[in-house]
């Protein structure tokens, strides 16, 4: 847990940066600061390391002040991600990753095999630990800053607009797996951001900050749906709060149910049957207890010719949502993999139903020009049907 208690900084000259800060992070949150150039984000995210020392107030991390603290044991013990990266470029890939551990005198062995494991959970490959840094891409270097920051184990991690200069696929991609890994791992994630689109995305909660004031601090949904000030409103965009009237329904307010589905041993004959006869050309694949395994298209079987074999032998790992999942990150789901349907399923993985792009398309389209255009179309408010 993380504390704010009545946190203000003040420099020379009486200019305030940061006033009456009051705010509590539980562990395993995902906080996002964000807000306009000179906010007070950035200082109240770097005051939790010491690197900026607050004027007044207490900072507390599980129940102790940090000013009673070491600041470089402090810091060893917070991960930090920064948008420059800061690899060394004369130490590999690996010297870079254990660099905390290796202050922490943690043994080579144990080093290893954590740099081997985070390396991995980044999808890269085990060879990069022996590469520089000039040899990776920027995207891949982004992505050792941030095992890095995660190799000695801490539990906090601060992240100063690290995906800002990225560009838009290579910051999508690096959003979706900070994300990942915050839930893998359990870390508590404090997150400076200019980006309202990714505030929204990661953050369980976000602070809204305005000239060294918190305006707002709250859920994403319920900040979308009850905006505090013309500011947070602005900073949102009407577009957003309009379409928060739907996008935090799950997706089994809009799904299909009963999608068609065939048994990973049936054979491929039986498959095309199947389709032909509910005229699809995608087939969700399950196990003998509805548990999603696979999925199968038109197309890889008509690769198959003539040959019979059994579903699972050609069946490709299916990408999925669970029935909790929020419309919004369907919505994002769907048009990042380029599909058309996205498979719904239960907590045990069983087949629950189906999203279509359709659907999706209906429900924005409802929610945000369905009840203007009826008026404008129907102004007597007759019945055509």
């Amino acid at each position: 847990m993380i504390e704010f208690k009545d946190i203000a900084k003040i420099y020379p000259g009486n200019q305030v940066a940061v006033e009456d800060v009051n705010l509590t992070f539980e562990e395993g949150e995902f906080i996002c600061f964000i807000g306009t150039s000179g906010s007070g984000k950035t200082t109240c995210m770097r005051m939790i390391n010491r690197m900026n020392e607050p004027s007044k107030g207490q900072i507390l991390i599980n129940g102790q002040d940090i000013q009673s603290m070491n600041p470089v044991e402090l810091r060893r013990k917070i991960g930090y991600v920064i948008q420059q990266i800061g690899l060394l470029p004369h130490m590999t890939i690996y010297e870079n990753v254990v660099m905390v551990p290796r202050l922490l005198k943690w043994n080579e062995e144990k080093m290893r095999a954590t740099a081997e494991d985070l390396i991995q959970r980044v999808d890269l490959p085990l060879s990069y630990l022996d590469k520089y840094p000039s040899e990776l891409s920027g995207g891949q270097q982004q992505r050792i800053g941030v095992i890095r920051a995660l190799a000695a184990d801490q539990k906090i991690i601060l992240m100063d607009e690290p995906f800002g200069a990225l560009d838009p696929i290579t910051r999508d991609s690096l959003q979706k797996l900070i994300k990942r890994l915050q839930k893998e791992l359990g870390k508590t994630i404090v997150f400076v951001s200019h980006d309202m689109d990714e505030a929204l995305t990661l953050a369980d909660k976000i602070v809204i900050m305005d000239k060294g004031h918190v305006i707002q601090f709250d859920s994403p949904e319920n900040i979308l749906k009850n905006p505090k000030s013309k500011y947070v409103r602005d900073l949102i965009g009407e577009e957003k709060i309009n379409e928060a009237k739907t996008s935090f329904n799950t997706v089994e307010t809009i799904m299909l149910k009963n999608p068609v589905s065939i048994n990973q041993d049936k054979t491929t004959y039986e498959a095309i049957k199947l389709m032909r006869e509910k005229r699809v050309d995608t087939l969700f694949i399950t196990d003998q207890d509805q548990k999603l395994v696979g999925v199968v298209g038109m197309f890889d079987l008509s690769k198959m010719g003539r040959q019979v074999k059994p579903v699972r032998e050609i069946m490709v790992k299916p990408e999925y949502i669970h029935r909790e999942t929020k419309i919004k990150d369907a919505v994002r789901a769907i048009w990042q993999l380029d599909i058309r349907n996205m498979p719904v399923v239960d907590d045990e993985n069983k087949l629950v139903g189906i999203v279509t792009r359709a659907s999706v398309v209906d429900t924005i389209y409802t929610n945000l020009w369905g009840e203007e255009e009826d008026s404008q179309d129907n102004p007597e408010g007759e019945d055509h049907a």
